[in-house]
């Protein structure tokens, strides 16, 4: 599970901070050609609500928010979210075939190498047939950082093994694209080098930058969703995004 102490930090940076500002683009541009009103929708692993308040609002869904930590739904609650529930992605605690669309976003890194299966498995069980899964997790083993760390995350994915491992749960995949790719080199760079070099210890990468600089580090990541809502895919990048149907 996610490291309780990063809710804090999630809640006072996820508005504006240029990160979670632009892989949330990405996603829009991902999902607006594709979803539609009126559904319900599980996000599995909702974290602070924050971006299920969003989702509801663009698309008029109708969000189930789940997380296992009480942290995190304490801010949801604080966002007003509703339908809030506590629980594990390994047990759903939602009957078959309920929902038209699953989210979740960055959830099975945080799950022992072998049980995003499980996950997964419970993913298929909850969704209607035809049902939309949106997945996001991190990418590349040689990427974990002193940031994953902290979080503790425990693993990584190649977009051929999320794949592999999504279709082999019953789903039928129709985007695959990595993301975060422009600035994959400074990331490399950071994590590899910098980070070792100097001994940096575990900690969240979620601290505020200034403003000039939050505004730079943002521009990559529009520009890539610009690119994604063209058709484009990446093959490389910070993270994993997959888009699929239940067969």
């Amino acid at each position: 599970m996610m490291n309780p102490a990063e809710f804090a930090n999630i809640a006072a940076a996820e508005k504006d901070f240029w990160w979670y500002r632009g892989m949330r683009e990405i996603l829009f541009r991902l999902l607006d050609p594709i979803a539609s009103a009126n559904q319900h929708v599980l996000e599995a692993g909702c974290g602070t609500g924050y971006f299920a308040k969003l989702l509801e609002g663009r698309y008029g869904w109708t969000i189930f928010p789940l997380d296992l930590r009480p942290e995190g739904l304490e801010y949801a609650r604080a966002h007003a979210v509703g339908r809030l529930t506590q629980g594990s992605v390994l047990a759903l605690p939602f009957k078959d075939a309920l929902f038209d669309a699953l989210l979740s976003i960055d959830v099975i890194p945080h799950l022992e190498r072998g049980r995003e299966r499980d996950a997964l498995a419970e993913f298929a069980r909850v969704l209607k047939p035809g049902g939309l899964i949106v997945l996001r997790a991190p990418a590349f083993e040689f990427l974990l950082s002193r940031h994953s760390q902290f979080v503790h995350e425990k693993q990584r994915f190649t977009k051929g093994r999320l794949v592999t491992s999504i279709e082999q749960a019953g789903f039928r995949v129709e985007r695959a694209t990595y993301a975060n790719a422009l600035l994959f080199p400074i990331a490399l760079f950071k994590f590899r080098i910098w980070e070792p070099l100097t001994r940096a210890r575990a900690g969240s990468g979620v601290q505020p930058v200034r403003r000039w600089l939050n505004r730079l580090l943002y521009l990559p990541l529009a520009m890539e969703a610009a690119s994604i809502a063209r058709g484009a895919t990446f093959p490389i990048g910070q993270s994993l995004v997959v888009i699929a149907r239940k067969k």
